[in-house]
């Protein structure tokens, strides 16, 4: 089949990518030229294991083509998905769907023939329905569906997530776009009970409620996690205990930092907003909001009672400074507010992640980074683990800060407490 992908985004790219892999011919549209002629170059602008190499491979087979020219993309193809961005609107907890009407009305231009509308991005219910207003005319002349198709990739395993996926959610009552589509994912998804057709306002609400759900397993056990603390009961026997239940399952129960990520701060908020919109009251979607955001908080407080209360020129070093590992994405992680506050201090902060040099912490005084962890690392008085990249999994602190008394502030969990109290090193966990 013949695809269009608006938007060279992390969804955008990456399922134009994999649907080209399985032998789709898939033109990948961006209004910013620059970043179409890297990708023209096979230099992928995100961090994401395995997908430079499946880039290269079907751009030399030109089964992928990247261009500004959204005109002669959508001509030459059967089914447009629409991947551009839903931020977070300023000062309100609503989803920004600009980009999204742009791209429709940008469409209602060109479309001469039968096309299915995807919306690939994060849209709030109903957002179809808008959709289909700004293509009424073309509705009227049968000449578009418009779907609601959305992802669940979760960033660092998104290819693995795309290949193998849970479930494929497809929101139409077009029997016609419906047929196109299980065609569509035919290679992908083998059982027909990961093919799930819903409403199209079910699937834009199933992308939601989700994220959501996710999130709240995160606040939940990081809150049972502040709890074991106080009462001296080690967290990973609660999550252990908990998620050998069948009904619960242990995944999204590893306590940590606050969640951050492109999906679940804005998703959340959307839903309390959508929520708001229909008059009902979200309140365990809210309190989740409310207790993530509370976190950032209470793990500085963590690292002031860690230190003590003189935190000036005080070397603290992250490891890992993402959201999660295997990303580059620095969108809502709870590194950033730590290492503002800490700068604030007067502290000397270092940090070193995989992914290289972070924009959002360059021009910051005393905050430096490092590109190896030993240089990182060497002297200081705190080591935060922040993330859990496998590079951080099997180090020796003592070798590596050369100094006699420092301190490991471990917020993943990494490393075994009662290891670290047998070679003598001033150890914190979460949740122990």
């Amino acid at each position: 089949m013949k695809l269009c992908m608006i938007g060279t985004g992390y969804v955008g790219l990456v399922s134009g990518v994999c649907f080209s892999d399985v032998g789709n011919t898939v033109y990948c549209v961006d209004k910013d030229q620059k970043k179409i002629d890297l990708l023209n170059k096979g230099i992928v602008p995100i961090f994401e294991p395995g997908l430079e190499e499946i880039l290269k491979k079907n751009y030399k087979q030109k089964r992928l083509i990247f261009t500004s020219d959204l005109k002669k993309a959508v001509i030459n193809s059967d089914i447009i998905f629409i991947c551009v961005g839903t931020p977070t609107k300023k000062k309100t907890n609503s989803a920004d769907l600009k980009y999204v009407f742009s791209v429709a009305k940008d469409l209602k231009k060109i479309i001469k023939k039968y096309k299915i509308i995807i919306t690939k991005s994060t849209v709030p219910v109903t957002t179809g329905d808008k959709i289909e207003k700004i293509l009424s005319r073309l509705k009227k002349k049968k000449l578009v569906d418009v779907v609601s198709n959305p992802e669940f990739l979760r960033e660092g395993e998104a290819i693995r997530d795309f290949i193998y996926p849970d479930r494929v959610i497809v929101g139409t009552d077009s029997n016609k776009a419906n047929r196109t589509l299980k065609s569509l994912y035919f290679p992908i998804i083998k059982k027909s009970s990961r093919y799930f057709n819903t409403s199209r306002k079910g699937a834009e609400l199933i992308k939601y409620a989700s994220n959501a759900f996710l999130a709240t397993k995160i606040s939940f056990i990081n809150e049972i996690a502040n709890l074991c603390e106080k009462a001296g009961v080690d967290i990973k026997d609660i999550s252990l205990g908990m998620g050998s239940d069948q009904r619960i399952g242990d995944r999204f129960l590893r306590a940590g930092p606050a969640y951050g990520g492109s999906c679940f701060p804005k998703d959340t908020r959307a839903l309390i907003d959508t929520g708001n919109k229909f008059k009902t009251d979200l309140s365990i979607v809210k309190s989740v909001v409310n207790s993530n955001d509370k976190r950032k908080t209470l793990l500085i407080k963590r690292v002031e009672k860690i230190l003590g209360s003189k935190l000036k020129n005080k070397i603290i070093t992250f490891l890992g400074v993402t959201f999660k590992p295997n990303t580059d994405d620095m969108r809502e992680a709870s590194s950033i507010p730590m290492i503002k506050y800490l700068n604030k201090k007067y502290s000397k902060i270092r940090y070193y992640d995989p992914s290289g040099e972070k924009e959002d912490l360059k021009g910051l005084n005393n905050v430096n980074y490092c590109d190896t962890i030993s240089s990182a690392c060497l002297k200081a008085d705190l080591v935060i683990l922040h993330t859990e990249w496998n590079d951080f999994k099997l180090l020796n602190f003592k070798k590596l800060i050369k100094k006699q008394k420092f301190k490991i502030f471990d917020m993943r969990n990494m490393y075994s407490a009662f290891r670290m109290k047998k070679l003598k090193i001033d150890y914190y966990g979460i949740g122990r």
